[in-house]
C-alpha cells in the first residue's frame, strides 16, 4: 500500500473501487517530492492504478480480492454477471467458470516458478492438473488463483 505524506483526494465510485491520490515523500525515493494515485476496494485492498481499477470493476464487472490472505495486490476476483472467476497479472487476465476444463499448456497447469524453486516449495504450487474440470464455482476460483499465480 501506498503511505502518502499528504493524501489530497478521496474518491469512491459506485463499482466498488476507490482512488486516493496523494503527495509521495521524495527522500524515500531520492528525488522531489511527486503526486501519486492508486486504487482500492472499499475494503483497502490495492487494486492498482485507477485505469486498471476502472476495466476490472466498471468494464467487466469484477469485485477484485486477494489471492491468498498473504498477497499484497488483488489479483483475482468474481464477476457476478458471467458467474466466473478471474485471475490476473499485469500480463493477462482470464476467466473460468464452471464446465471450463484445464487443457495442456494452459497457464493455471503451470506454477511459473523455476524447477528448483517448485521442487524446495511444493506447498506454494496452486496449480490444477490437466482434465481437471471445474464442477463447482470454488473450483472455478481454484483456476483462477492458479492462472494468476502463474502469470505474476
Amino acid at each position: 500500500m501506498h503511505k502518502y505524506k499528504t493524501e489530497t483526494s478521496r474518491r469512491t465510485y459506485k463499482a466498488g473501487y476507490v482512488v486516493i491520490k496523494g503527495i509521495m515523500d521524495g527522500k524515500e525515493w531520492a528525488c522531489k517530492d511527486f503526486e501519486m494515485s492508486h486504487a482500492e476496494t472499499t475494503e483497502g485492498l490495492y487494486i492498482g492504478d485507477s485505469k486498471w481499477a476502472y476495466r476490472l470493476c466498471n468494464k467487466r464487472g469484477i469485485t477484485p480480492e486477494l489471492r491468498t490472505p498473504n498477497s499484497n495486490v488483488c489479483s483475482i476476483g468474481f464477476c457476478e454477471k458471467e458467474q466466473k472467476w478471474f485471475g490476473w497479472s499485469h500480463r493477462a487476465i482470464f476467466g473460468f467458470g464452471i464446465g471450463d476444463i484445464a487443457k495442456e499448456g494452459d497457464c493455471c497447469t503451470t506454477s511459473g516458478f523455476i524447477e528448483e524453486y517448485a521442487l524446495a516449495h511444493p506447498e506454494l504450487d496452486k496449480t490444477v492438473p490437466v482434465g481437471f474440470e471445474a464442477k463447482t464455482l470454488e473450483d472455478a476460483k481454484r483456476m483462477a488463483i492458479a492462472f494468476a499465480e502463474s502469470v505474476s
